[in-house]
């Protein structure tokens, strides 16, 4: 360690973050309301923290433009309409499709072999909810599982791109945080365990593509899929209060 370089770095980045998605998911999940009030002090007092990350998440906060600044020390939370909403659905679509263009190109054999053993181990998932609902059987547990399993996947696909800026841009402007999107989809899942399985089968076409080296078709696999997933995930009931719009223009 050089004399320039703070120890405490590594922790205030990992409290600045924690603060950050706590108060993303908050914003979202309309637990803090369009146009409340906020204080560096109030958000240190709510996450348990010292002031110094909270202002650092909420500079993240402004740039993202979840938040304005109305003070030295006051924020109010922006209000995002509709039309902002869609409008955000269209950059992570978008983005989505460019990470599957990269990936195209630069996915190695290892990464799209372990693309291909991850739906695998999906297929099997499957198999066994479909077993365990005939059999009146709780599949909480094991549709918990597949959720996390398509995680991985979609990380994977991320990762294959090779473009760290494109995947730091996709998690600033998704428009459900990860953890509203588990709730919407295991909401959506348990009451229909056939949901999104016709968007499913695309994953083996996009993993197809990859392999082919095939950007283009990549990219509007990709496009498709995430489309249709956030067509269905902002008509689910939720805490957001997002009104369900379509994405299709």
């Amino acid at each position: 360690m050089t004399a320039d370089e703070d120890p405490r770095e590594p922790q205030l980045e990992t409290l600045a973050g924690r603060a950050y998605r706590s108060v993303q998911e908050a914003i979202t999940a309309g637990e803090l309301a369009p146009n409340e009030k906020i204080t560096e002090r109030g958000l240190a007092e709510r996450l348990s923290m010292s002031p110094t990350p909270v202002r650092e998440a909420i500079r993240r906060l402004e740039q993202d433009g979840l938040i304005k600044r109305t003070g030295p020390r006051t924020v109010v939370v922006a209000d995002i309409g509709a039309s902002a909403v869609e409008d955000l659905a269209e950059v992570e679509i978008a983005l989505r499709g460019l990470i599957a263009r990269f990936a195209a190109r630069h996915a190695t054999p290892a990464q799209l072999d372990g693309l291909d053993a991850t739906l695998d181990e999906a297929d099997d998932l499957l198999i066994v909810i479909k077993q365990r609902e005939a059999e009146g059987r709780p599949v909480v547990k094991h549709v918990n599982t597949l959720l996390d399993t398509m995680q991985r996947f979609n990380d994977a696909v991320a990762a294959c791109a090779g473009n760290a800026v494109l995947v730091r841009l996709l998690e600033q402007t998704r428009v459900f945080t990860r953890a509203e999107r588990r709730t919407r989809m295991l909401e959506r899942v348990l009451a229909n365990h056939q949901y999104g399985l016709d968007r499913y089968a695309g994953h083996r076409d996009l993993v197809r593509a990859l392999r082919a080296g095939d950007s283009a078709t990549a990219e509007q696999i990709a496009m498709h899929d995430v489309r249709g997933g956030l067509d269905d995930l902002r008509r689910a009931p939720g805490p957001a209060g997002v009104e369900p719009t379509t994405t299709n223009r």
